[in-house]
């Protein structure tokens, strides 16, 4: 890709944050708390509101620059969890109520996400259904001007510390397409509770919890989109995730190919730089494939996406690619570092941590393959 002035100055204004917001990520990430004050230094740079209209206090960045930004972030900054983050709190109300959302809707909510006074988090998973979004047992029945909303969510990025959910809850017969309908629900609404955070192998300083909504009654006027239009919104909802969220992983991964290849050039082993060995030079350049075919593949799906064509499969392979090659970048790292790997001083084991999330949230990579089987009709 090639980016215009405007476009690199975006990219470099989250990049020369970089430092200060990787300072004590050892720390965090072992307590498991948010970085509040980080968040904060993020909120300043404009950068939550990148893909927004200029309306509601957004940069009315189009989705490859947006991506481009956030790649930066990745590459810069050594909290992953943060990270997560903030795409999630991007992708999870902004992008669905700038899409979907009524014109009240978006005066009142919109202006808080760009500026990320308000936290957002999107309520899917549930406890027993898992990536089967047709099973969904969470209702929304209809009473006059509200819809009462029961049942629970799992695993909810950005849950223990967001102000606005978009949940999504069953309104029709289960099993159909379209009997899932959104809401933007306010964490103070009578009915919802937040639980505890969950701790977790990686993304540490990213909090989730469950979610209950126990006769949470929203106005109608929350409702994102019409009434079943749910699986819409969230299929959109989800092209955009995979794209944010992984691209910074291919930020996160440039920063490590990186790291290795100035190791195995400054590092000796039996009188000779480690990166002379064929085992070590192998694993760089696997790395190399993984971050390039990566982010080749992120890219260009958001190209295709941008010109309104089908991407179910790009998405789906950009997905794999990404998250898969992330993973196997990251053990690769630990091998090459040694037992400098396997400390958590160096962030090398940290990075293999958080990596394995990415083969598990946004959808598994079981089921992108079985997507794509669908898609060449097997």
């Amino acid at each position: 890709m090639r980016w215009n002035d405007d476009q690199q100055a975006l990219h470099d204004a989250i990049t020369e944050l970089g430092d200060l917001l990787s300072e004590n990520r050892a720390e965090r990430d072992a307590a498991a708390v948010f970085p509040r004050a980080n968040w904060d230094r993020v909120r300043a740079t404009g950068l939550l509101g990148l893909p927004f209209p200029d309306r509601w206090g957004g940069l009315d960045q189009d989705l490859l620059t947006t991506m481009y930004v956030l790649e930066g972030l990745g590459h810069s900054c050594r909290d992953s969890g943060l990270s997560f983050s903030v795409s999630t709190h991007m992708v999870s109300v902004g992008v669905p109520l700038l899409r979907f959302g009524s014109a009240a809707l978006k005066e009142r909510y919109l202006p808080k996400v760009c500026d990320g006074s308000a936290i957002g988090a999107h309520a899917i998973t549930e406890p027993d259904n898992g990536s089967d979004i047709m099973g969904m047992r969470t209702t929304a029945v209809r009473d006059g001007d509200e819809y009462v909303l029961t049942g629970g969510k799992t695993f909810v990025s950005n849950a223990p510390v967001a102000d606005l959910f978009v949940v999504y809850a069953r309104t029709g017969k289960a099993g159909s397409p379209n009997a899932i309908t959104a809401f933007l629900v306010e964490r103070d609404t009578p009915g919802l509770s937040v639980g505890t955070p969950i701790g977790k192998m990686g993304l540490r300083t990213s909090p989730f919890s469950e979610v209950s909504l126990d006769g949470c009654r929203v106005p109608a006027t929350n409702r994102i989109g019409g009434e079943g239009a749910g699986f819409l919104v969230l299929d959109h909802v989800m092209k955009w995730e995979i794209l944010c969220s992984f691209i910074i992983n291919v930020g996160e991964m440039q920063h490590r190919l990186e790291r290795c290849v100035e190791y195995a050039t400054t590092r000796e082993q039996f009188g000779q730089p480690i990166g002379s060995y064929q085992s070590v030079s192998n694993r760089i350049v696997d790395m190399k494939i993984a971050v390039e075919t990566s982010r080749k593949w992120l890219y260009d799906t958001a190209d295709k996406l941008q010109r309104g064509e089908n991407v179910t499969t790009d998405i789906a392979i950009a997905k794999l690619t990404a998250s898969e090659g992330n993973v196997s970048s990251a053990l690769a790292a630990v091998q090459i570092f040694g037992g400098y790997g396997y400390t958590t001083e160096y962030g090398i084991e940290q990075g293999l941590r958080d990596a394995v999330g990415g083969t598990i949230y946004s959808g598994t990579s079981d089921v992108q393959r079985q997507r794509i089987a669908r898609m060449l009709g097997i």
